[in-house]
């Protein structure tokens, strides 16, 4: 890569990153972006070791035949994490929420495992901003609930990469790429029956059952009480024997 121009440059690091499997959830961030440093802003806090190497390995500008494999793998590691972090910011904007909803059109990000929802496609989401916290999860907007990435390479991505506004933010821009909501909900049943039916049915006979036994009680009760006021009094040996 002795030739060509910084855009090129640019260009190879982030392909090759994009590239790698696992990293099928990012989109590519225009060099323009990432060479903005009003864009990077506080980035420098987060990547506190290798910040400068980390940047100039993503726009292909660092100086790498001087650098041990240790120290170089420690910059790669760098750089990933700062691409994660730019991208971030890059997705909730107007270039990159495009980019973006290219692969949400295409079901890049896979498509919502509720059968209910007609296999509709997700979107990534993150359950929090602050970086390695919290993995990606894959959002439907279709029963609006969040979901767990089938590959286990997807589900170690932190989701500070996509933040918590991303797919929200799609939608502001782009509404008329929401789905209707899915009101359809799956109903047990037993022999034809509705779970909750049957279920009212049974506490319907137990009250019944319960107010019989009450009922019944109460007879016996009153019955007891009826016997013992109309009967004799009786006699005790000593009271017999006074009287004769």
């Amino acid at each position: 890569m002795s030739s060509g121009t910084e855009s090129e440059y640019a260009k190879y690091w982030i392909d090759w990153f994009i590239e790698i499997k696992g990293n099928e959830y990012f989109c590519e961030v225009d060099e323009e972006y990432i060479l903005d440093r009003f864009n990077l802003t506080g980035l420098n806090q987060e990547v506190q070791h290798f910040y400068t190497e980390a940047l100039d390995m993503i726009t292909d500008n660092l100086e790498e035949d001087a650098l041990s494999n240790k120290v170089r793998d420690q910059i790669e590691k760098a750089a990933r994490h700062l691409y994660g972090l730019i991208h971030a910011r890059f997705v909730i904007t107007t270039r990159g929420l495009a980019k973006m909803l290219d692969k949400y059109k295409k079901g890049d990000f896979g498509r919502c495992p509720r059968v209910l929802c007609n296999q509709q496609a997700l979107l990534p989401v993150g359950l929090s901003d602050i970086p390695m916290t919290k993995t990606v999860k894959l959002y439907c907007p279709r029963c609006e609930d969040i979901y767990n990435p089938r590959s286990s390479r997807h589900a170690s991505i932190d989701g500070a990469y996509f933040g918590t506004s991303f797919p929200h933010m799609l939608f502001q821009v782009h509404p008329s790429y929401m789905p209707a909501k899915s009101y359809d909900r799956y109903e047990p049943r037993i022999f034809g029956f509705k779970i909750h039916e049957i279920a009212e049915q049974h506490r319907w006979q137990d009250r019944a059952r319960e107010e019989f036994l009450k009922k019944v009680k109460d007879e016996d009760e009153k019955a007891g009480n009826s016997r013992m006021l109309g009967a004799p009094p009786t006699l005790n040996i000593s009271q017999k024997g006074s009287q004769a």
